[in-house]
């Protein structure tokens, strides 16, 4: 039997979506009053989260946006709602989190196939493929090249601005080289998609469908000997060059991550003459270090006093330092492309400014 049901979550308006009854309970027994409950505590069920209220006092989400940031956006990109599957043809709803219809819908099921922002499709997706849809980027490294095509590497330009990959890039990273989430330099060679065990191969396998938490007892069940995933690695060099290797992999990163923003700061002062610094919850995310002090305060973060000396080998290393920020699950999604980034990013600024590579490993 088949009925209309709200689509729900959409902050007192009713859209209606045809969808079968839902059962009362889960395939694993819980009721379904506990799996909305799990959904409404999640960053996807989420009333006041920014992704699902900026474009309140527009009174519509913009097509551009409206897949990832309303359900009726992602229902319109699915084809749930009888339009064209792949595209959004239409504004969507404000205050319109991601509810249960998003995924629990044929439409849904049946995607298989995704198209990265490099134009590349990757098939065969399965479980994962609706995460993918809003998990891969806006950007891709095909972009920051095309940008700065024509460009002498160490000049300003008035013509370059920050070029944000945008969030939750972990589809992008996960896929490494084979949909060029990150700048790749020419001449290297770069970890395509990351092979995890057969059974923690999905985002579902690893993250709770509802609450999206990572499940973390079976990462701890075949690596012995850590209590945090974040304490695991399967490769023993050290990557960041302080001497130290006895932290998980993500503690590689981030020496590395915290490097290349030094080297960005020494680039940006010695070779564009114009301090730059780091605000992680601001965008544009790189403003003027107007008092040099290598922080951004809250009087420097504001849109007009962003960073507008870019020189492409500038924004090059600036981007993918952001492509590593955006997916703070990159040490189990592909370590060895967001090393491989992070590493290449240093050397190629060590072209101008003095930094001392000898140290660093590449994997």
């Amino acid at each position: 039997m088949r009925m209309p049901r709200s689509a729900g979550f959409f902050g007192g308006m009713v859209v209606l979506v045809w969808l079968a009854v839902a059962p009362a309970q889960s395939q694993d027994g819980e009721s379904l009053d506990a799996l909305v409950e799990k959904w409404l505590a999640s960053p996807h069920g989420d009333y006041h989260s920014q992704s699902f209220t900026y474009w309140n006092k527009d009174g519509e989400v913009p097509v551009d946006c409206a897949a990832c940031h309303s359900q009726t956006g992602f229902l319109d990109y699915l084809g749930a709602d009888g339009s064209a599957s792949g595209v959004v043809d239409h504004p969507a709803v404000i205050n319109a989190p991601i509810g249960c219809a998003s995924c629990h819908t044929s439409a849904a099921h049946a995607l298989d196939s995704v198209s990265f922002p490099s134009g590349v499709t990757v098939d065969g997706l399965g479980s994962s493929a609706v995460c993918t849809v809003c998990h891969q980027g806006r950007l891709s490294g095909d972009d920051i090249s095309t940008a700065t095509g024509g460009i002498d590497e160490d000049e300003v330009s008035g013509d370059l601005a920050f070029m944000n990959v945008h969030y939750g890039v972990a589809a992008a990273v996960m896929r490494g080289s084979d949909v060029r989430g990150g700048y790749q330099y020419p001449g290297k060679t770069y970890a395509g998609t990351f092979a995890h065990v057969p059974n923690a191969n999905t985002c579902v396998a690893c993250h709770d469908p509802h609450t999206t938490q990572v499940e973390t007892d079976g990462c701890i069940s075949c690596h012995r000997g850590v209590e945090d995933p974040r304490d695991i690695r399967m490769r023993h060099t050290d990557f960041d060059g302080d001497g130290d290797n006895a932290g998980g992999i993500h503690a590689e990163i981030l020496g590395l991550h915290g490097d290349l923003l030094a080297a960005i700061q020494s680039y940006a002062a010695e070779i564009s003459d114009a301090s730059i610094g780091y605000a992680p919850g601001t965008y544009p995310y790189f403003f003027q270090d107007s008092d040099g002090d290598g922080q951004i305060g809250d009087d420097e973060a504001a849109y007009p006093n962003r960073y507008q000396s870019w020189t492409p080998r500038l924004l090059k290393a600036a981007y993918n330092y952001q492509v590593v920020k955006k997916d703070p699950g990159g040490y189990v999604h592909n370590p060895a492309y967001m090393l491989q980034l992070l590493h290449d990013s240093l050397e190629d600024l060590s072209a101008q400014v003095d930094i001392d590579m000898t140290a660093y490993r590449r994997p």
